[in-house]
């Protein structure tokens, strides 16, 4: 399973170590493990919770170091908006020990779950906040992502709330998003790219959305 998520990795020019990827492991177990008790995924097994999600943040990490480097930023820092069981941020922490992510959820008991996964498997760059978009001030980043919390119409203004002035947006879309030319030209930012990318085992087209702000 550890060389399966490093060849991915390379596909996408993301370097990963085999310890990168034996802890990627060891989370997507974990969450295995607690699935039922938490409503964490869906997925049907371990290989799919690798594939769909490990994987997803995994392209997401790849996205970011090529942001980063095109902004000469050595370390940086990332805020996941509604990180639900850290499928994104954790995977992002862990592939990039270059950054500062935080993980912001609503949902307490999934906060205690991240918070767990970060203690047990001592990841040094992550940390949780218990918060909701819009209903909190929060600290802004270098580059914000989100995955599933809804429209990207609604969520695209409380993610660049929160990004830095230069920094990025990154939203996880399953299809080309139809935003309105306003709703494209935020005032505070705007779509610069729309990446399209397979994830394993998958055929059809996912997108990355980068707004710059």
């Amino acid at each position: 399973m550890p060389q399966s998520l490093v060849k991915f990795a390379g596909s996408i020019s993301l370097p990963l170590s085999l310890a990168q990827a034996e802890l990627l492991v060891r989370y997507a177990q974990t969450v295995w493990q607690k699935k039922d008790f938490l409503n964490l995924t869906s997925a049907a097994n371990l290989q799919e919770v690798l594939s769909r999600h490990i994987c997803d943040g995994l392209q997401g990490a790849a996205c970011l170091a090529q942001l980063a480097q095109t902004k000469n930023l050595a370390a940086f820092s990332v805020t996941d908006a509604g990180a639900g069981a850290g499928y994104i941020g954790l995977t992002l922490a862990i592939a990039l020990p270059q950054a500062r992510v935080t993980l912001v959820e609503s949902i307490e008991k999934r906060c205690a779950f991240m918070n767990w996964v970060i203690l047990t498997l001592g990841i040094k760059n992550a940390r949780v906040k218990n918060a909701r978009l819009g209903q909190h001030v929060l600290e802004q980043t270098d580059f914000v992502t989100e995955r599933a919390m809804g429209q990207l119409a609604d969520i695209l203004p409380l993610c660049l709330q929160i990004t830095k002035a230069e920094g990025a947006f990154m939203a996880y879309q399953g299809q080309p998003p139809q935003l309105t030319q306003k709703e494209g030209q935020n005032t505070d930012g705007k779509m610069v790219q729309l990446l399209p990318y397979t994830l394993p085992a998958e055929t059809r087209e996912r997108y990355l959305a980068i707004f710059e702000k």
